[in-house]
Parts: structure tokens; C-alpha cells; sequence
């Protein structure tokens, strides 16, 4: 293995700021890409290095996996990291990584295409050992009457689900037979639209459930070492927005059990670097393989706050040729959660938010850890995903962790776009959370008690004009018809 003197980030935000930290601390030389939209973010900044990416539409720039290509070669980098999103799980990418001499800091091309791929994987768990929950795939274009019958057969509610990809996009749920022809062509057109391939597939939906997944790290030649699982139960659309590990509640022989198949399923795939089991657990107690991502996940922190790892560190490590650490080397330590902080309007279904960052103030602490893509001036555009940043604390136990983060959260103040900062603050504190009532509808069940009243707008002006040092109070706390307009949209 050639030596990862200098790396590539073909990415951006707070995954981009994340992986050039731990790849400097270690000694490489780390080249950032951008598209023009993205130049004064921090990633920019951070890195050794930074080439603009060419390219009308900003998300468009960050897949142009031919230009990425080149921009490695031409600033001397010898590996390439992915990050989540965008490439970071496009077969075909790896593999053109390889076939240009460079090294791919993840799984190999034939990895990600088996895992990768939800339907062939699921075929693949199947064949393991691993429990999958009863489902068919939908060709494409076929009438409905062609899967009534198989439909019939599994029982609903459906799950319709993209086969490729994931964050909720071509995710469909089906009550009965009625709702089967309109839900199949917008999950599949969805599908098509987000990853390019509109092969979709329906499973039986598990009531109740709970969102189990498992952190493995393999070498490529069978061997695989595990990092506990992680609780991903609180979403919204599908979306993940609290995360924590362990898991509470699960018994040590479920544990173990899901952690068990996590790992024979990624030996046998012969799977190496990074990447993640996921599962449904039902309130029976019973769980289904859904999908493995061939990536590092959103949620990582978690686990290395509680394994005392560093998971980029790792990574490169695996990419560079290096042995695994021993299982028997690592125990977890504590409990540590994480939330996920969006531009959005919870109080408007979640509608993601645009805007100027005005102000940010961020929180400190022992136990505290914030990993952000963002600063102070910023526009925040809808061209690219609604998250900012992801706060998580690490406690000695769970209610250590979750009295910590409500503090975190306290402390955390941004102003000039809406953010979901309070809204994760009432859902951590919420009885239902502290008592671990997890399940993957907990957003909705809810839904009433963790929206909160708009304060009096007067009062709310008053506010933001002290929390922003008031450039010109005057105009801030008297309400005139182009308020909006002169400050910007500041909701907290």
C-alpha cells in the first residue's frame, strides 16, 4: 500500500470539516474540493489545500466523479475520502478511484455493489443467516395488478423503499390495496430522481419499531471487529435526528444476538474498512436485517464517545494496509447521544430554512463535542442538505448524557436562519425520551406536546436585537413592514 501522504475530501460541511481535523492531526496533507456556493465555508478554509470545483449546480460539482478524479491527481493526492452522501457510496466511483492508482478510503466496488444495493444484499443476508423481513420487488413500469397479490400475501401496512440510496427519499408506506397504485410510481420517480435508479421493492412494515445498527470495521479478508450498535429510533420523514449508543433497553442475548449477525454478515461479504448493519426491531423483540451502508454514518461521534476511538483514524488505517485492533483491545465506556442540527421549521413540517448566520455561539463543557460545517456569516442556500452541525454529549450513563446535552442545547444559540435547536432540545427532555420510549413514530406520537407557541413577535424581536448586540435596535424592535427583509429570518 502506497503511503496516504496527501488525502482528498470529496465532500463538504461539517463530514468535510470532521475528516480533514483527524487527517491533519495525523500528519496528512488534506485537499478540499468546493463548488463557488461553498467558498467561504469552513472546510475551505481547514484545508492544506482547496480547488474549485467547475460546475453550474452546486450539488452536480460534488458528483462529478471525473472531475474529483482529476483534481486528486492534479494536487498530488494519493487517497480519496468520501465522506456520507454525495459518492460515498456510488460503486462505480470506487472503482474509477482504483483504476486511476488512487486509493479509496472505503469498501471495494464489489462491496459496495453487494451491500450497497438493498435487494441484493437482503438476498445476501437471506443466505447468512440473518433474519430479513418478508418483502418483493416492483418492476419497473409493472401494473399493480401484476403485485397485488404478493402484496396480499405479505399483509399491510407496505414499506416501499428505493433499492438504492437512503435518507427517506424514494420511501413510500402503503395501508391497504388502494393506496399501492399511487405510492409505487412517486416512490419509484423519487428514487430515480435522488440515485438515478428507480428499482424499488415492498417489505412488511413492522409496527412499532425500533431502528438498531451496528458498527463494523473489516479488513477485507473476513476478519471484522465491531463497535457495539447504535439507537437511530427517533426520525422524522424517515430522517434520522437523535441518535445514541448503546442502546437502551435490549436485553445482553438480543444485544449480542444483532451484534452476532452484524458481524457473520459482513465477514461473509469480506467486507473492509467501514460501514454499518442496520435493523428493525419490533416491540415483539424480534429483528430484520434492512440494510447495510457502505460508508461512515452521520452518527459515528457516538460511538467513538463511548468506544474511545477515532473512526476517520481507522479508516485510513484499514485504507493504508494497517491490521485491525483486537476486539479483546476495546471496551465501551458510558453512554453518549447525539442530535442532529437542521436548517428547518419544525413548526412548518420540518421545511427546511435559508438564510444568513448572523450569530452562533456554541456550547463547551466537559463531555460537550460539536462537529460543524458552519460559521458566523454563512449563507445557508437550499441547494444542499438541511443540516449544520450535530451535537453530542458523553456521560457516565444514559441520564448523565441527556442532562448534559439539554444543557448543550441551552447553551447553543444561532440566529438568521430557523434551526431545529429548541425542537431537539423539548424532544431530549421530553419523560417518553428520558424513559426511553423509543420507536420509530415517537416524532409523531408527540408531535402535539414538542411543538412549541411562537413567542409574542415583539418580544422575539427584542431578543434577537440583544442576542446579536443590535447593530441598529432602533428598526429591530419596531415592527415595520420590511423587518424581514433588513434582519433576516432569525428564528432560534
Amino acid at each position: 500500500m502506497p503511503e496516504l501522504h496527501t488525502i482528498l475530501v470529496a465532500n463538504r460541511g461539517e463530514i468535510a470539516c470532521r475528516i480533514i481535523r483527524t487527517g491533519k492531526r495525523l500528519g496528512h496533507r488534506m485537499v478540499a474540493v468546493y463548488h463557488h456556493e461553498d467558498r467561504l465555508a469552513p472546510h475551505v478554509a481547514m484545508a492544506d489545500q482547496a480547488i474549485e470545483l467547475q460546475g453550474a449546480v452546486p450539488t452536480a460539482a460534488y458528483l462529478d466523479a471525473a472531475q474529483i478524479i482529476a483534481v486528486a491527481q492534479q494536487t498530488g493526492a494519493v487517497a480519496i475520502h468520501p465522506g456520507y452522501g454525495f459518492l460515498s457510496e456510488n460503486a462505480a466511483f470506487a472503482r474509477a478511484v482504483s483504476e486511476a492508482g488512487l486509493v479509496f478510503i472505503g469498501p471495494d466496488a464489489e462491496s459496495m455493489r453487494l451491500m450497497g444495493d438493498k435487494l441484493r444484499s437482503r438476498e445476501f443476508a437471506r443466505a447468512h443467516g440473518v433474519p430479513v423481513a418478508p418483502s418483493f420487488e416492483i418492476e419497473a413500469g409493472a401494473p399493480v395488478q401484476s403485485f397485488e397479490a404478493a402484496a396480499q400475501a405479505i399483509g399491510y401496512p407496505l414499506l416501499i423503499k428505493a433499492s438504492a440510496g437512503g435518507g427517506g427519499k424514494g420511501m413510500r408506506v402503503v395501508h391497504d390495496a388502494a393506496e399501492l397504485g399511487s405510492a409505487v410510481p412517486l416512490a419509484a420517480g423519487e428514487a430515480s430522481r435522488y440515485f438515478g435508479d428507480g428499482r424499488i421493492y415492498a417489505e412488511r412494515l413492522v409496527p412499532g419499531p425500533r431502528h438498531i445498527e451496528v458498527q463494523v470495521l473489516g479488513d477485507g479478508q473476513g476478519g471484522v471487529l465491531h463497535l457495539g450498535e447504535r439507537e437511530c429510533s427517533i426520525q422524522r420523514r424517515f430522517q434520522k435526528i437523535v441518535e445514541e449508543a448503546p442502546s437502551p433497553g435490549l436485553s445482553e442475548a438480543l444485544r449480542q444476538s444483532i451484534i452476532a449477525s452484524a458481524v457473520r454478515l459482513a465477514s461473509a461479504a469480506r467486507y473492509r474498512n467501514a460501514g454499518t448493519v442496520e435493523f428493525i426491531l419490533g416491540s415483539d423483540g424480534v429483528f430484520y436485517f434492512l440494510e447495510m451502508n457502505t460508508r461512515l454514518q452521520v452518527e459515528h461521534p457516538v460511538t467513538e464517545c463511548v468506544w474511545g476511538v477515532d473512526l476517520v483514524a481507522l479508516q485510513i488505517a484499514v485504507a493504508s494496509g494497517e491490521a485491525l485492533p483486537s476486539q479483546t483491545s476495546l471496551a465501551p465506556q458510558g453512554h453518549a447521544i447525539e442530535v442532529r442540527i437542521c436548517a428547518e421549521e419544525p413548526e412548518r413540517d420540518f421545511r427546511p430554512a435559508t438564510g444568513r448566520i448572523g450569530l452562533l455561539r456554541e456550547p463547551s463543557g466537559e463531555g460537550v463535542r460539536l462537529d460543524s460545517g458552519i460559521r458566523e456569516g454563512q449563507s445557508i442556500t437550499p441547494a444542499f442538505d438541511s443540516m449544520l452541525a450535530k451535537l453530542i454529549a458523553h456521560g457516565r450513563d444514559r441520564e448523565a448524557a441527556r442532562v448534559r446535552l439539554i444543557h448543550a442545547l441551552e447553551q447553543t444559540a444561532l440566529l438568521g436562519v430557523a434551526s431545529n435547536i429548541d425542537y431537539l432540545g423539548r424532544v431530549v427532555a421530553h419523560p417518553a425520551f428520558a424513559a426511553a420510549g423509543l420507536h420509530t413514530g415517537f416524532v409523531a406520537e408527540h408531535a402535539e406536546t414538542l411543538l412549541a407557541e411562537a413567542p409574542p413577535q415583539q418580544a422575539a424581536l427584542a431578543l434577537a436585537a440583544s442576542a446579536l448586540g443590535s447593530r441598529d435596535i432602533r428598526f429591530m424592535v419596531h415592527e415595520t413592514p420590511d423587518t424581514a427583509a433588513r434582519i433576516g429570518h432569525w428564528r432560534n
